[in-house]
């Protein structure tokens, strides 16, 4: 096992889009890079939970079966249609200092109080309902397996390596999304941010329900 390698591909695959790093983007214009950083202890957990799944083989059953597979499947597109038409249907300006909202005067300089709580449920239920994230475990961490050396080890450091990409993918689009948050300074703006993040959710829980495995 070259880890080394490893850590490339590792970055390259977090920064793909997706449900989860969208939702780092979407903390990073609401709520900021800090609490964004934070809030993906619930997607790192989320896949370390698929990582153990995978090091003990039951990845491969869970891509073999067929019912596995579609009920996480559905669930996780009913998770993301959910986020998606609460989002849309959102008049809420998370912390957001607007120019034209009732004291936005007094807000202006303030830091909003999130709940970081919620943040890092919504990551890791975002992961835990992905199927993608059983194939990359599954099917693309045995590639990087040395046979003639302990697995449990290697997927240890292989997995250690990927969440911590997963960090770097999410300081990349939250500090994006903190660029973003600058433009939006009123409440048409931020319905107009809620409604995008409502369509983008729905999209992607019905792309997830195309894909195959």
């Amino acid at each position: 096992m070259d880890a080394l390698l490893f850590v490339p591909v590792a970055i390259a695959i977090s920064l793909t889009p997706g449900p989860n790093n969208f939702c780092g983007l979407n903390n990073g214009i609401r709520a900021g890079v800090g609490p964004a950083m934070i809030a993906t202890v619930g997607r790192a957990a989320a896949f370390a939970i698929f990582l153990t799944v995978s090091a003990v083989g039951l990845g491969a059953m869970l891509l073999a079966s067929e019912a596995a597979f579609t009920a996480v499947k559905w669930v996780g597109a009913a998770y993301l249609f959910w986020l998606g038409w609460k989002a849309w249907h959102s008049r809420e300006f998370s912390g957001l200092a607007l120019e034209d909202a009732p004291g936005s005067g007094q807000a202006s300089g303030q830091q909003a109080q999130f709940h970081l709580r919620a943040l890092i449920a919504q990551e890791f239920l975002l992961g835990i309902t992905n199927p993608k994230a059983i194939i990359l475990f599954a099917a693309i961490f045995p590639q990087f397996i040395d046979p003639a050396q302990p697995a449990a080890r290697q997927f240890l450091v292989l997995g250690s390596i990927y969440l911590g990409s997963e960090f770097v993918s999410t300081a990349v689009y939250a500090s994006f999304g903190r660029q973003i948050r600058r433009f939006i300074r009123t409440s048409r703006g931020v319905a107009r941010l809620n409604k995008a993040t409502g369509g983008f959710f729905m999209g992607a829980g019905g792309l997830l329900l195309a894909t195959n495995r």
